[in-house]
């Protein structure tokens, strides 16, 4: 079944620890195998830090083994205390079910449920929620010693705090997550979890439970979490973390992280987040390096992300705001299109009825008065949907508006201003 998986995960940077390396080579070239991983709903949308375990699970699929995604119905009620130094804030019930239908549905496009070693997805929520706490005692916690539980890294940082400790609630959280595997090995016979570096302990303690408690065979496998060169923190933009979910961060903008990566990021990122093979990605580096200007391999890897998580036509729609944007020529943007660049946060006015040019340039900060924005407009450095503007007493009252709707307003080559009748920026 196996075709050195293992290596290439290695070979991608991909793998941070393995409990058996040995011994999970052999299980996992012996057959068909079933793996998991788990994701807490701390909020309505994954982000892109969770896609490197998703697609780890896509890549033991490829191979011929069956993932499961855990959905962390009940966990993501407790709160895993793994990398953080202080303590969450609990969501209410009904809150982190509903996260949990969205989580699902994004999910679901990322690995294959159909065939053989057909995907599946449970929610914890399912084996924990009519369990009475004498039964978690009894049939769990006597088989974990508390003096190795504080020996773990996320609770000892805790405990080292002068100024915060760790709350009996979090301190369980390592139970619930090796019962999981415990359940999952049971329905599924599930034999591996795999999740971020950060989660080694609660893996190898739900590894742990497994042996003691069914005597069956149990793997652990943790990937690295992923950081960039310069240091500074992966998936995060200035106006926030970029989510999976097109409602919080738009396929436009989502393209634009991945073509904004730095070419020191751009063959980690080509061998981790997308299922181009090694070969052809070291052959893209090489045309790469002759021409960076190109940048051939961060539009490739732009390219193969967004259409993985969001469609063709979602990249379709990304490429030809980027093209619009960077020419200056808008007229072949939908109203989707534009829809989605207020979406993101382009600098927006909505009005009532109409507005003077003049008054739009000061207002928004396109130029720093009504005089400086007669001089530009006098010396050709203003476009309107892509036209330059002559008139400076122009009203823009949206008769000759963009899908009757929207005015693209440039300032020299990259300072734009989307204006946007009221009513409309409602329904956006």
């Amino acid at each position: 079944m196996n075709n050195g998986l293992i290596d290439e995960l290695r070979d991608r940077g991909l793998l941070a620890q393995v409990s058996d390396e040995a011994g999970l080579t052999d299980h996992l070239e012996s057959g068909s195998r079933t793996l998991y991983c788990g994701f807490d709903p701390t909020a309505d949308s994954l982000h892109i830090g969770n896609l490197v375990p998703l697609l780890t699970l896509r890549r033991f699929q490829q191979h011929g083994h069956r993932p499961i995604l855990l959905l962390g119905g009940a966990t993501g009620l407790i709160g895993d205390p793994s990398g953080r130094t202080d303590e969450r804030s609990l969501n209410q019930a009904e809150v982190v079910a509903g996260w949990v239908e969205k989580i699902r549905r994004q999910v679901e496009g990322l690995v294959s449920f159909e065939g053989n070693n057909a995907a599946i997805i449970e929610n914890n929520l399912e084996w924990t929620a009519e369990m009475d706490v004498i039964s978690f005692l009894r049939d769990i916690g006597k088989y974990f010693s508390v003096n190795a539980m504080i020996q773990r890294d996320s609770v000892r940082d805790r405990l080292d705090r002068d100024d915060q400790g760790i709350s009996y609630t979090e301190f369980s959280y390592m139970l619930l997550q090796a019962m999981d595997y415990a359940e999952l090995a049971a329905r599924h016979h599930c034999t591996l979890q795999i999740g971020g570096s950060d989660q080694w302990g609660n893996i190898v303690s739900g590894m742990d439970l497994v042996r003691r408690k069914h005597g069956g065979e149990a793997y652990a496998l943790t990937v690295p979490l992923i950081t960039k060169a310069d240091g500074t923190k992966f998936g995060k933009t200035a106006s926030g973390a970029v989510w999976l979910s097109a409602e919080r961060t738009s396929p436009y903008s989502f393209y634009q992280f991945w073509l904004n990566t730095a070419d020191a990021d751009i063959e980690h990122f080509l061998k981790v987040f997308t299922f181009l093979p090694v070969t052809e990605i070291d052959a893209l580096l090489t045309q790469f390096r002759e021409a960076p200007g190109e940048r051939l391999a961060q539009k490739t890897l732009a390219a193969e992300v967004t259409r993985m998580l969001h469609g063709e036509d979602a990249l379709d729609s990304a490429c030809r705001i980027t093209d619009a944007l960077f020419s200056g020529d808008i007229g072949s943007l939908t109203e989707a299109d534009l829809v989605q660049l207020m979406q993101d946060g382009m600098d927006t006015t909505a009005v009532d009825a109409s507005v003077g040019l003049l008054t739009l340039l000061a207002d928004s900060g396109l130029a720093p008065s009504r005089g400086q924005a007669r001089k530009l407009v006098a010396s050709g450095g203003v476009r309107i949907n892509g036209v330059v503007a002559e008139d400076p007493e122009r009203e823009l009252d949206f008769s000759d508006a963009l899908h009757g709707r929207f005015y693209l307003v440039r300032r020299g080559k990259k300072n734009w201003h989307l204006l946007v009748r009221k009513s409309d920026a409602q329904k956006a």
